[in-house]
This record gives structure tokens, sequence and C-alpha cells, in this order.
């Protein structure tokens, strides 16, 4: 292995590991966990970073590269000493399934060990059933799996699950539909698809699986404090506290969907003025086809003053729940991300901020507002993330001050 340079030391870091023996796991993670957020990195930089010996560095990540799951890079030589070899993480390392279960449609990814989609499988539907998903997941992972190189498809970690809890309370469904959708109430999706396909397999809200990717996957904001919402057929959220996503008790918390917000006449919920669901409903009544808004989040062929009228109503909506949530607590942040085209995107952030500024704030700081780093994806890609962080990395607490 290369030995460490004699560049100065980076700054004074909190990312600790331990030198005791048994918690080889816990440094293996620590090292991965590093290089994923910061990218290549050599020994003699994780062992500052860590306050590991640097021979506890070697030996670990020596055996990462063993097991396929770290990479040398070309030597990297200084003015002097020994040339440093930085590390990255191998993309075909690992491989992880990511399904979202959504009104509209089913979604399957397989992505690779550094968050690369390798597949994808798409199927869409008037409403979910248990028996239907359960049946595109097995065929689709097989297929997945089938894209691999031979003999890598034993590297698939596990299967995340984002889908909303209490799938059977969507509203608006039809007499047929919501029959059918009742029979959620009593199938364990997860049991079910860990027995079929033989991995182990990980629940999470669908919105809070969005805002997992964006610490995962995306640029959150520094600090590791923000509020997120996650714009989809339903709007919902999640929240990021100490820089882990905070689920509550339940699994739960962040449903920011459910928070009152300013009605004519009566409060209502946010789910109800700022949820792709009213676009949807809208495109309808004029008699036109709105399946145009799920076929794909990129462009979509959607009358300029229904966009308006659906831009104008959830912004302000979005604004009343972001002034409810940082009374409780102080978001510096708040993130917004949902499928839809990026320049619809950031309509609604800069309209949100419009209405911000005509919001009552007295007593309160008013937080940034910026656009999501994911996009459309996000739900997904969140699921992927949970065998991925379950398995590889640790709590991104202990990585907040490393930079």
């Amino acid at each position: 292995m290369d030995a460490d340079p004699e560049d100065p030391a980076p700054p004074q870091v909190s990312a600790r590991g331990s030198n005791q023996s048994g918690m080889r796991a816990h440094n293996e993670r620590l090292v991965l966990s590093l290089v994923r957020r910061h990218g290549a990195l050599p020994k003699a930089e994780i062992a500052r970073a860590t306050k590991l010996s640097a021979q506890t560095v070697s030996v670990i990540m020596r055996e990462l590269e063993a097991d396929g799951l770290l990479l040398r890079g070309d030597p990297v030589r200084g003015k002097v000493g020994q040339p440093s070899i930085p590390m990255s993480l191998a993309p075909d390392g690992a491989y992880f399934l990511g399904l979202n279960i959504g009104r509209r449609n089913l979604d399957l990814i397989l992505l690779n060990f550094v968050g690369d989609v390798v597949g994808r499988r798409r199927a869409a539907h008037r409403y979910p059933t248990p028996d239907a998903a359960l049946d595109f997941t097995a065929e689709g992972a097989a297929a997945l799996a089938a894209l691999l190189p031979a003999g890598h498809a034993d590297r698939i970690s596990g299967l995340g699950i984002a889908m909303p809890f209490r799938i059977w309370d969507w509203a608006g469904a039809p007499g047929s539909a919501a029959a059918a959708m009742d029979a959620w109430r009593n199938r364990d999706i997860r049991t079910e698809l860990a027995q079929r396909l033989d991995l182990p397999v990980f629940l999470q809200n669908d919105a809070t699986s969005a805002c997992g990717a964006e610490l995962v996957f995306g640029q959150a904001p520094s600090g590791g404090e923000f509020l997120y919402f996650y714009v989809g057929t339903f709007i919902g959220g999640g929240i990021v506290l100490n820089g882990n996503v905070f689920s509550g008790v339940t699994g739960n918390a962040g449903a920011l969907g459910s928070m009152p917000v300013p009605g004519p006449g009566r409060s209502r919920q946010l789910i109800d003025v700022a949820s792709l669901s009213l676009l949807e409903e809208a495109i309808e009544a004029s008699g036109g086809r709105a399946d145009v808004i799920w076929e794909d989040w990129r462009h979509w062929d959607v009358p300029q003053p229904m966009l308006d009228t659906w831009i104008e109503g959830a912004a302000a909506g979005v604004a009343h729940a972001i002034v409810a949530a940082c009374a409780l607590i102080d978001f510096p942040t708040v993130m917004i991300d949902g499928w839809m085209p990026p320049a619809l995107r950031a309509r609604l952030v800069d309209e949100t901020r419009a209405r911000l500024g005509q919001v009552d704030l007295a007593g309160l700081s008013p937080p940034a507002i910026v656009e999501g780093t994911v996009g459309a994806d996000a739900r997904t890609l969140g699921a992927a993330s949970l065998p991925l962080s379950e398995r590889y990395l640790v709590d991104t607490t202990a990585l907040l001050n490393y930079r």
C-alpha cells in the first residue's frame, strides 16, 4: 500500500473509528462512506480523517480491495516522500435493487456500487395491487440480473421498497379500485418479496426514501439539517436532522402532505393543494389525456394556463407548510423536488420563495429554498439506497465535519 504523503494535514475532523478488535465491520463501512462522499482518497488521508492508525487503514483497504469493493488508482507523486495511491469505489463491487410503488406506475431499477443505473423496468397501471407488484418485481429482478456479467448476479445485495404507508387510504380511488387496493391492508409486501427473491428486503415511505436519496446520491445542503418536499401524485416529504433522515416512531415522520394549510372558508391539507393529482384532474376535466404527465417527466404537453394555476396553488400551500415546520425546527434550508420537468420545478421553487415572502414570518428565520438535486427518480433511487446503507454505509453524522 502507499506511504503517507507529506502534504498538509486536512482540517480537524470528527469521523472517528476504532482500533479495537471486533470493530472491523464498522471501520470498513466508515472507509467506504468517506470514499463514497468525497471520491478517491489515499490511505494517509483516510487515516487522518478517521483517527485510525495507518496500519489499520492499510489492512482495511487491502481487504476491501480484495473483496472487489475498492479500486486502486494511479500513484500521485508529491514534492517529497513516496507517492500516494488514491482508492475509489469499484462500480461492480455490489448492486442494489430499488422498487417504487406509485399510484400510476411501478418502477424497478438496478444500481451499481457507485450509484449508476444498470437497468430499469417500468409498468403503468390505474392503481397498484399487491399481486401485480409481486409479479412485476420478481420478473423484473430476474431480467435486470441477466444484464450483469457472468457471476455478478450474486453481488446483488438486496431490494429496497419505496411506497406510501397506508396505501389503501389514497384519496380519489373509484369503487372497484378502492376494493382492490384494500387488499394491501393484510399483505406484507416486504416479507413476500424477500421469500420470492431470496434477498434482504427493506421498506420505507416513498417520500422519505426520496429524501434519503439526496443524502446518498445527491448534493444535500451542508450542515446536516433540511426540510424536503417531493411532489408526486401526492406531495410528501422528509426531515433531515444531524445528517440523517428522521423517520420517527412509526416511520412516517415528515408526512408533510398531511400538514394543514389555509383554504377558502376552511383549512385543508397540503396534499389537497400541492399534489400532481390536481393537475391530472384538471387535464381530464378539460377533455385531455392526463397520462402525458406520467409517461415522461422530462417533457409535458400541458396547456400553460393549467400549469400556472397549479403552480400558484401548490406554491402557496408549500410556503405555509414551510412556515409551520420552521416554527418547530429551525430549518436553514428547504429542498423541493418531484416528478416534473426541471423548468417546472424551478418555477415552483421561485414561486414558493415569492409566496414565503408574503407570509408573516415574525419570530422566524426564513430558510433558503432550493431545488432538489436528484430529480424524478428520487423515490426509486432512495429505495435502492436502503440495502446500500444497511450493508455498506455508516450513520452520516460521523461524516458531517469531514471536508
